[in-house]
């Protein structure tokens, strides 16, 4: 499956920490991580993933792919800055949302839109906005909800 991973271009060691733990759990399950392909939780999270052998996909919003981090697989120039945000969700069979600002609150926004199912570890509290969004304490946490709820959805 192909799993979302949203959050901060610009993160805490501890955030980078948690981001890279996601990437582990869902690269040593074999599942392509989609992010947004560059710094901060994006980075963390291909990190994690490659050191167990998956496989990343980052959605540029430039027009270069080099512009990815060293750890993207498979790098999607868009050209679209932020509107590329619609893109990360869109692109994953479920969503998990990291800390993060503005961004991260459109994707998970997009997710909801998209129907995905969307897990979050230490993000933000959309319960208002009648988004379904579970959320867990730890990394393996958040890989079993988005694992649960595709089950679900079968």
């Amino acid at each position: 499956m192909r799993v979302s991973v949203i959050g901060g271009g610009a993160i805490s060691d501890e955030q980078a920490t948690r981001a890279e733990a996601v990437g582990r759990e869902l690269g040593a399950r074999g599942h392509t991580v989609v992010c947004g392909g560059r710094g901060g939780t994006m980075e963390a999270v291909c990190r994690g993933a490659k050191a167990e052998d998956g496989t990343t996909l980052g959605i540029l919003p430039g027009e270069r792919p080099e512009d990815a981090n060293e750890y993207v697989d498979h790098a999607i120039a868009t050209g679209l800055g932020h509107a590329r945000n619609a893109l990360v969700p869109m692109n994953g069979d479920a969503v998990i949302a990291l800390t993060g600002g503005v961004g991260t609150l459109s994707e998970i926004g997009f997710a909801g839109i998209y129907d995905r199912p969307v897990v979050g570890l230490e993000t933000h509290d959309v319960s208002d906005l009648g988004i379904d969004l579970e959320t867990v304490d730890t990394p393996e946490a958040a890989v079993d909800a988005v694992e649960a709820a595709l089950e679900r959805s079968d």
